[in-house]
């Protein structure tokens, strides 16, 4: 129904140039809208990893869930990547906010972390430099990230945490819990700070959960359930491949009614290699 101001009598074609022009201004709507969605997924495509690395008896799987309003980009990301001495690198991050700045900080965080970690000895110490680096560049954001660092000859996992949701652990026998471990501050808040490493050593087969925030907390549903929820999903699918134990994982988010994005990242191992133990 097309109506004007003030009432008059309009003849056919007037209604038909009415209608077109207001067709055109939809369809301008649509395209640009069209593109700014393209934009954005293509950006998150070259934000996270095309592949995670592994090596026998440690495989590597994450998956990415965009925020559920806005466009589908965010702050939230996981890599995965090899160190000159033979170990491998993995981390997972949240920076603050879910919008193409957010993004654009992410990216700066991710590459920053590469680049620290070929010189630094412990996650610790990479959390560290990166902190004092993203203090350096006071771009106003700060995010929470865990630095984990696998050593493959003595089957031991090292692990430091800057304000991050804790990981979750669960073995082929049944056991689960929470690698609630020390940790410092976000990243990019105050210069110096240190950050606790722990040490974890898998004799039993089992997988390594690493997630957000937006997978286990929401308005209304508290951090602790959530992670007891992930735990039970982690726990009854530590013998499964690493994809699908991440995909029982962060299936939780639809639950919290949290609206940021989410990540997860999966390490699953296999029992300590008998050369290794």
């Amino acid at each position: 129904m097309l109506r004007r101001r003030p009432p008059r009598s309009a003849s056919a074609d007037d209604l038909l140039s009415t209608l077109g022009r207001l067709t055109a201004q939809a369809r301008e709507g649509a395209e640009k809208q069209r593109a700014r969605v393209e934009l954005a997924e293509a950006l998150q495509r070259e934000m996270l990893p095309a592949a995670l690395p592994g090596v026998p008896g440690l495989h590597a799987a994450a998956t990415y869930a965009p925020a559920r309003h806005g466009l589908d980009i965010g702050g939230d990301w996981y890599d995965g990547f090899r160190l000159p001495d033979a170990s491998l690198a993995f981390c997972i991050g949240d920076v603050q906010g879910h919008d193409v700045e957010a993004a654009a900080f992410m990216g700066q965080i991710r590459f920053g972390l590469r680049a620290v970690a070929g010189h630094a000895a412990d996650p610790g110490e990479v959390l560290s430099r990166a902190n004092d680096l993203l203090v350096s560049v006071d771009c106003g954001l700060f995010a929470t990230c865990t630095f984990v660092r696998f050593d493959p000859a003595a089957w031991e996992l090292s692990s430091a945490r800057a304000g991050h949701v804790p990981g979750i652990w669960a073995t082929t026998d049944g056991r689960c819990g929470l690698a609630d471990d020390p940790g410092g501050l976000p990243l990019g808040i105050m210069p110096g700070e240190s950050y606790p490493v722990s040490h974890h050593r898998f004799a039993t087969a089992g997988a390594f959960v690493l997630l957000t925030d937006g997978v286990v907390e929401g308005p209304s549903f508290p951090i602790e359930a959530g992670l007891a929820q992930v735990t039970r999903l982690v726990s009854a699918n530590a013998d499964r491949d690493p994809a699908t134990v991440a995909d029982a994982a962060i299936s939780v988010a639809e639950f919290t009614g949290h609206t940021d994005d989410s990540a997860v990242l999966v390490l699953r191992f296999d029992a300590v290699p008998p050369e290794a133990g």
